[in-house]
């Protein structure tokens, strides 16, 4: 197996894996939803206000994106048996009144933190009230949709082969992602823009056929975008790591 580095910025990576199936390829796709991030599980509400019920303002907090730290304790493995302590529990507070628009970046505690501040919550009016207490956890995709910690997919790379070419640029103009482009007396195709809709493909049927292609069966492009949890590399380190977990413990039943 080969790794390529393609593309890479603050919040999201673009790379290329060869030597694999697509079996490999979609077991490392899923084993994304192994990595434990931090999110809020319970909330105590104390006054509340606001033209949101507390099931609505719960589920809006549970979408969070919190700072995950790196020393945090998945609770089914703490010291503390699932009691809540200090390894494995980040306790958030929130005391707001309007007239205000109430932030993420009102939620004050220790040991985490909203990724993005400026997130809106709730709207209050003239002397509405929002107080509540709340408890982060670690936890996985697997779990909740709230544990996720950014959008993974892949593709296939497009095995694309040009013949008897005469440079008409009907397909250049027909391309709907602009992955086409004139170079000399042929054309060039981005393999790295092109999703194989085959546009290219009908418009020079006729023309010799000159464009044919199909999805590779052992070279893969994937995309990871983060939440902003954990870094970009941080999350493709920690879904290797799931799946390592998952093999010896596949290895163990075997045995």
């Amino acid at each position: 197996m080969k790794i390529e580095k393609l593309k890479e910025s603050k919040d999201k990576i673009l790379f290329k894996v060869s030597g694999i199936n697509f079996s490999y390829a979609n077991t490392i796709r899923r084993s994304f939803s192994e990595i434990p991030v931090l999110a809020i599980d319970t909330i105590e509400f104390y006054k509340n206000d606001s033209a949101l019920y507390d099931e609505i303002l719960a589920h809006r907090l549970g979408l969070v994106p919190l700072e995950t730290p790196k020393t945090f304790t998945p609770r089914d493995k703490c010291t503390c048996k699932g009691k809540g302590c200090l390894k494995c529990t980040c306790a958030l507070k929130l005391k707001a009144k309007g007239p205000k628009t109430v932030y993420t970046s009102d939620l004050k505690g220790k040991g985490t933190s909203p990724v993005f501040k400026e997130i809106p919550l709730v709207i209050l009016e003239k002397d509405q009230e929002l107080e509540f207490s709340a408890e982060a956890i670690l936890g996985t995709a697997k779990d909740h949709a709230k544990f996720s910690c950014g959008l993974v997919w892949f593709n296939a790379v497009p095995e694309i082969t040009i013949k008897g070419c005469n440079n008409c640029g009907k397909c250049i103009n027909i391309c709907p992602k602009g992955a086409i482009k004139s170079k000399g007396n042929s054309i060039e195709i981005d393999p790295l823009k092109c999703d194989m809709c085959e546009a290219c493909v009908e418009a020079c049927k006729g023309e010799k056929d000159a464009i044919s292609m199909k999805p590779s069966e052992t070279d893969f492009i994937f995309h990871i975008e983060s939440f902003g949890q954990l870094p970009i590399k941080k999350i493709f380190q920690e879904a290797v790591k799931a799946l390592e977990s998952n093999l010896k413990e596949l290895e163990k039943v075997m045995k």
